[in-house]
């Protein structure tokens, strides 16, 4: 059976969720940090997937 066009889902793909364990383990493995590291980045910049990847592509580039 063919998805419903018309049911919209909640979730904000452009948003980390840092409750979201998960998310915040995949985000680090993308981007080749820690998990403590990508919440550290979410609690002094926010949860914009965009400007979290700049910022974890920034502080991998200082090691």
């Amino acid at each position: 059976m063919a998805d419903d066009k018309t049911k919209r889902d909640f979730r904000d793909r452009n948003r980390v969720s840092a409750d979201e364990n998960y998310e915040v383990e995949y985000f680090a493995l993308e981007m080749g940090i820690t998990p403590d590291q990508v919440r550290d980045l979410i609690r002094t910049i926010g949860n914009d997937r965009a400007a979290l990847t700049e910022a974890a592509r920034a502080l991998k580039a200082q090691k």
